[in-house]
């Protein structure tokens, strides 16, 4: 497995996800308009670049996770089961800690 090329695609992501998130974090300190119809939509959009942001940072920890997983030599390895991680899982989720059949149970569960 080329740990090389997930770990820039891990890096590519962390670094674009740091950048959405100081552009939220400026937008929430941007002074609001005196106007009270437009402060009401500006509420509305501040949930909605909450919640964006709340999911980017969830995305940031995986990523941190997952390098971590490469520097340990067990990146690939399913955090659950032990089994190795396809490939084809990796690159459409590179930080993913979980095979498919382990991320199905865990998702199924209440």
């Amino acid at each position: 497995m080329d740990t090389t090329r997930y770990g820039n695609i891990l890096r590519a992501r962390k670094a674009e996800l740091e950048s959405r998130l100081n552009r939220i974090e400026q937008d929430f300190v941007t002074p609001r308009n005196p106007d009270d119809d437009d402060r009401a939509v500006e509420r509305n959009n501040d949930e909605v670049l909450e919640e964006l942001g709340e999911t980017g940072e969830r995305e940031l920890a995986a990523i941190d996770a997952a390098l971590h997983r490469i520097a340990a030599g067990t990146f690939g390895v399913c955090a659950r089961c032990g089994q190795p991680i396809a490939e084809q899982r990796l690159d459409a989720v590179p930080h993913t800690p979980l095979c498919q059949t382990c991320a199905s149970e865990v998702s199924g569960e209440v």
